[in-house]
């Protein structure tokens, strides 16, 4: 896909790997419809920031059609909203899990669903869904988040097969990118010394990785994992 002059919705896209991803959409010539929720907003992208709590579908769907009246019909979705909550196995709520797959999965199905209508009609179109390398190992403490982002790998499938040839959807899977705050020094650094490229990941690598997605349109139903060799550690 050409991506100058495509009009390109990335969820959370006002921090962390959203907003890397924001922006280098734009330096190559997208019209980029930033979401927010509760996100400070780049002033970059002040007057195409929409906000949405991506939990209730009803705000999802204003999200797309308000994205749409502004900057046309959407050509390119970055599912890339998502909540990353600490829960050990046994102090899991109801609501842990509902909001987990609620933000993480349920959302970005129903992004997809809503936008991939004028997609078809135009023949065209691209979704990228941002998981997590870590659904490959599994994780202590985090399992209503691991289970969502496993979830992502298997709508990523699916959604491929629905909505092709026109449409490829593709997925990026992210290793340790971004400490998480909170994360003391000896942490970080025990974690950069598990992977094989001896650091934590860039946002920006990230970035590249989903443009590269966008780029080639022989790539449908794929999970790329970006995660500095620490799954061969």
């Amino acid at each position: 896909m050409e991506i100058k002059g495509k009009v390109a919705l990335v969820t959370g896209g006002a921090v962390r790997i959203g907003k890397a991803i924001s922006e280098v959409l734009a330096e190559h010539g997208a019209k980029v419809a930033v979401h927010y929720w509760q996100s400070k907003m780049n002033s970059r992208f002040r007057g195409n920031d929409f906000k949405a709590d991506l939990s209730k579908i009803s705000e999802i769907k204003k999200l797309v059609a308000a994205v749409e009246k502004k900057l046309g019909p959407i050509d390119i979705l970055i599912n890339n909203a998502a909540i990353y909550n600490k829960t050990p196995l046994f102090e899991i709520t109801e609501e842990d899990w509902n909001t987990h797959l609620d933000l993480n999965l349920k959302a970005p199905f129903f992004l997809a669903q809503a936008a991939a209508k004028n997609m078809l009609q135009k023949k065209e179109g691209k979704i990228i869904n941002i998981a997590d390398a870590d659904i490959a190992r599994g994780t202590k403490h985090f399992l209503p988040y691991i289970v969502s982002k496993t979830g992502v790998v298997g709508l990523t499938k699916s959604l491929a097969k629905e909505l092709a040839p026109h449409i490829q959807v593709n997925a990026v899977a992210p290793g340790p990118i971004l400490p998480p705050a909170g994360y003391s020094e000896e942490l970080k650094k025990r974690i950069a010394e598990k992977t094989l490229a001896g650091r934590w990941g860039l946002t920006e690598e990230i970035a590249k990785a989903v443009l590269f997605l966008l780029e080639t349109d022989y790539a449908t139903g794929q999970t790329l994992f970006i995660e500095g060799g620490r799954l061969l550690t």
